[in-house]
């Protein structure tokens, strides 16, 4: 495996459709049809790639043959013209490692990988994950979210994890820009934005990628901000990235599921819709300020034709 794979660009931490259907988990059913229609929408708009089964992809309320059949549902649409990451996120290695191996079986690009989830595991069981992992010998981007997992992949874990060499990439969502530097002072490793209100400072200081959330609503200008800090546009990328952040901020909220399918939604592209629990729907000041946040990006939207 080469640390030098390219896990880099725009890749869309996908959304997942369902419709009503009262013989389904919670009432709602996986609609294969629109989350296909979905990954090639985003593909067609200029995304380097797609990330089912993310945290943003309601993974862990699905049944195990749902999961499985969403990868196979975006290698299906993308149909090689970009990248497929899997999430496969597991309580432990083994159950990684089996998602790992059905994603590499299902034609998939690579991995997105966790720490063991639930589990608030030490350093060495943190490696030992990642070693297990990577023996399926897909390319693995690791992902840092602290919040949510209690593990915080700080830069000198990191810099171990970076010496398997399938682990290529690290997704930074501690919310802490200084990182990405210090990140690539220790190590050979591609750092990727994984907070959509921090992609600007994280692209100036480095970063290689974004996998990203809010480009299931804005995928053209999402990645136009990318493509204008890459080609060293920088006060146009600003200026775009400031009218545009306000609502990329539900990012980082705890719910940034309800509110990006919202604003999938509005912005009217594609398709959002509801949620499987444990998440409900937002509350009615959480609703109008979603509402309220991406009417001023489409109106910014708008104005440039």
């Amino acid at each position: 495996m080469s640390q030098t794979f390219d896990l880099g660009g725009v890749i869309v931490a996908t959304t997942l459709a369902f419709t009503e259907d009262a013989s389904a988990p919670a009432g709602l059913a996986v609609d294969y049809d629109k989350f296909a229609a979905h990954c090639d929408w985003l593909i067609s708009n200029g995304c380097r790639g797609v990330g089912p089964n993310g945290s943003l992809g309601e993974y862990s309320s699905l049944t195990d043959d749902e999961r499985r059949k969403v990868v196979q549902t975006a290698v299906e649409a993308v149909g090689g013209r970009g990248l497929v990451v899997a999430g496969v996120h597991g309580v432990g290695w083994h159950q990684a490692q089996q998602w790992a191996q059905n994603a590499k079986d299902d034609g998939a690009d690579g991995v997105l990988l966790l720490p063991p989830t639930i589990y608030r595991a030490n350093e060495s069981e943190v490696i030992e994950h990642f070693k297990r992992v990577a023996e399926v010998g897909l390319p693995i981007m690791a992902y840092n979210n602290p919040f949510d997992t209690k593990v915080d992949l700080v830069p000198s874990l990191v810099a171990k994890l970076a010496e398997i060499p399938e682990v290529v990439a690290i997704k930074e969502f501690s919310g802490d820009v200084r990182r990405v530097l210090e990140i690539k002072e220790l190590c050979d490793i591609d750092v990727i934005c994984g907070a959509d209100d921090l992609l600007f400072e994280s692209l100036v200081a480095g970063a290689t990628g974004w996998f990203a959330g809010y480009p299931n609503a804005f995928p053209r200008e999402a990645v136009e901000i990318y493509t204008l800090v890459k080609d060293g546009h920088i006060e146009e990328a600003l200026e775009l990235y400031t009218e545009l952040v306000p609502v990329f901020r539900w990012d980082s909220k705890t719910e940034f599921v309800q509110a990006i399918k919202l604003s999938v939604d509005l912005a009217g592209g594609s398709y959002g819709g509801p949620t499987r629990p444990p998440r409900g729907p937002l509350n009615p000041e959480q609703d109008a300020q979603v509402r309220a946040d991406t009417k001023r990006a489409l109106d910014y939207i708008a104005t440039r034709g």
